[in-house]
């Protein structure tokens, strides 16, 4: 993979659904949604004009899931609601090791001598949602979760400092590609009724015959109402030590030594919202709290005190 100057233009509709020769969401996408995928090792090498990095995952698994992240029958993954025209549906990637590596290129921006960035992970997981367009597979809101257990990470103030440039190096890229996501994002979802094809996938218990009001409501409880990226890390080591080989001699000559920080962090988690806009209501976020709702009366202050201001203009 290699980082672009500009962000590309969108892939468009679902390349299955073309070549199954449909529009909408069908056959052909059930049965690829369906396969379980299992990877003994996999590496993707990431090439930026500052730096170049490697993921590297063993034992990868990819499976669909029901809405409470457990593997049952296929047609229990997918939730496709008539009157919306809409169907949710859930994956869950699993590994047994992540290895990350990064350093800085020849031609980059970065220090002459740099030390690369390693990281080394055990068990993880990926949660996966994806709500999407049953007239044409277009994905409409989604949802990725990134579950981490135990982590021990040791870093250098070089390695941290590194870290800072990667990641500065990046933001430029991420921000254009930010503002391309919000220049297309719907102002709102256009509810066509799906073909009769599309209508055969409802997620129910086996038996039962389902009405519209059920079918919304279980719809509801799953739905996102936005997409979202969150970061959960059960517990997380930290050790920043000091490398500095420069003043090695001068801290040895008066008698001093490099020190060294240890951060424990338990349950530390990373909630992102790209598209949520100020002073929208927040009751559906992950971890709301009633302090959110007095931070959003304060937010729609501030915009209705931008909007007037921007009307005397």
């Amino acid at each position: 993979m290699r980082t672009c100057e500009e962000p590309r233009p969108p892939n468009g509709q679902s390349p299955i659904a073309l070549a199954a020769g449909q529009s909408e969401y069908g056959f052909a996408e059930k049965v690829v949604e369906g396969m379980f995928i299992v990877v003994n090792s996999i590496t993707i090498k990431i090439h930026s004009k500052a730096f170049h990095a490697s993921f590297e995952l063993w034992q990868l698994q990819g499976y669909s899931v029901n809405p409470n992240w457990q593997q049952s029958d296929l047609r229990l993954t997918r939730i496709t609601d008539p009157q919306r025209g809409e169907v949710l549906t859930f994956k869950e990637l699993t590994w047994q090791t992540l290895r990350i590596e990064a350093d800085a290129t020849d031609n980059g921006d970065q220090d002459p001598v740099t030390t690369p960035l390693r990281l080394i992970t055990n068990q993880g997981r990926i949660q996966i949602s994806l709500k999407r367009r049953t007239k044409d597979c277009n994905v409409v809101a989604s949802k990725l979760m990134f579950l981490l257990d135990d982590l021990l990470w040791v870093l250098t103030d070089s390695q941290l400092k590194a870290m800072m440039k990667y990641a500065e190096s990046l933001s430029e890229a991420m921000e254009k590609s930010a503002q391309q996501r919000k220049s297309l994002a719907p102002e709102s979802v256009q509810v066509t009724p799906p073909a009769p094809s599309a209508q055969q996938s409802w997620a129910q218990p086996f038996g039962a015959s389902p009405s519209p009001s059920s079918i919304g409501q279980y719809f509801d409880k799953h739905d996102m109402k936005e997409s979202s990226y969150h970061l959960l890390i059960s517990r997380l080591d930290l050790h920043i030590c000091d490398d500095s080989h420069a003043r090695e001699a001068g801290a040895l000559k008066h008698g001093m030594l490099g020190g060294a920080i240890q951060l424990t962090f338990r349950r530390m988690a990373f909630d992102y919202y790209p598209f949520h806009r100020a002073g929208d209501a927040c009751k559906h976020w992950v971890r709301y709290s009633e302090a959110m709702e007095t931070r959003g009366q304060w937010a729609r202050k501030l915009v209705s005190e931008f909007q007037s201001k921007i009307e005397k203009l």
